[in-house]
């Protein structure tokens, strides 16, 4: 009984630093200070998204991987320091996260147009949604005002990003913790629907797991052996439509074709069975109730007022 006095606690607490979070952003927030703030981050984007369709999702990737490891606060970018142990590295980071560039690049414009107006933590807000939308997905209105951490936290990326191992108990559990319910970590984990995963990542899947489409696996084993030379070679997580946004990640789970462990566990006998089911029929549903959870995350413990700094650099501390 006392546990699950614990937990209720810890929901409430979360829920209302949703709440909080979402008050104090709001969609205008650079109409006077920086009137070009949105509309320089989308030419970037969609540029960086035409060169290479796969930054789209490396963009979307890194908001995701900011604002559940102490909220976003674009703590993820900074580099290391002789002060400051970046989240870079963290396992779930390290030789995985991408776009860094692409965000200096916007960064820098702003800084020539606005100096010291536009957060780091606001434009990875905007370039996950814009690469969204460039790629063929569901667009949303991005509250703003976020500010910039003048710190990182290395052990809280390796603790606070679910792992693609994980079973339905436990996702359930990791998004719980940050206020998620289990139709919201369906939602999200559709944004599977687009980038890739490097062979180290799936290889158990597809040598050893049984709820597997048999040809699916073996489709992937040429380019993911068991030796560890082929650890960084990459597949796509929806190899149906692998560039675009759209609801076919729901379709290949329907078929065991789920690339991660962790996705196919969306679709496994257990609660998450008919969201999935509703997402591969309806992706007018799901675009809806992806944007909404995207809005929800976005509002994850940000630093504003005073709190934090607006960085010129997003690499460092000002």
């Amino acid at each position: 009984m006392a546990s699950r006095s614990i937990s209720f606690f810890v929901l409430l607490v979360v829920l209302l630093y949703f709440k909080m979070g979402s008050a104090l952003l709001s969609s205008d927030y650079y109409n006077s200070t920086c009137p070009k703030a949105l509309s320089t981050i989308r030419t970037a984007v969609v540029k960086a998204v035409v060169k290479e369709h796969r930054m789209g999702a490396s963009l979307l990737r890194l908001h995701f991987h900011d604002c559940f490891v102490n909220g976003c606060d674009a703590s993820v970018l900074l580099d290391d320091t002789s002060s400051i142990k970046g989240e870079k590295t963290a396992a779930p980071n390290v030789d995985s996260l991408r776009g860094f560039d692409i965000i200096d690049t916007i960064k820098s414009q702003l800084e020539s147009i606005c100096p010291e107006v536009v957060s780091c933590a606001d434009i990875l807000a905007v370039a996950a949604r814009d690469s969204v939308v460039a790629l063929g997905g569901p667009s949303w209105t991005v509250e703003l005002g976020r500010r910039d951490s003048t710190n990182a936290s290395f052990s809280a990326a390796n603790t606070e990003l679910p792992s693609s191992i994980l079973d339905l108990s436990d996702l359930i559990t990791f998004f719980s913790l940050k206020g998620f319910t289990e139709k919201e970590l369906v939602a999200l984990s559709g944004a599977h629907t687009t980038g890739q995963a490097r062979c180290v990542m799936f290889r158990n899947r597809i040598y050893n797991e049984t709820n597997i489409d048999s040809s699916f696996a073996t489709s992937l084993k040429s380019n993911c052996t068991s030796s560890t030379a082929d650890d960084d070679n990459l597949s796509s997580l929806d190899t149906t439509s692998k560039v675009v946004f759209d609801n076919a990640y729901f379709k290949n789970l329907l078929n065991n074709k789920g690339l991660l462990h962790s996705d196919q566990q969306l679709f496994s006998g257990g609660s998450t069975d008919s969201l999935v089911t509703n997402y591969s029929k309806n992706s007018e549903e799901f675009y809806e109730d992806f944007a909404k959870a995207m809005l929800k995350m976005g509002s994850l413990s940000p630093l504003t007022g005073s709190n934090g700094q607006i960085r010129s650099d997003c690499r460092k501390v000002n």
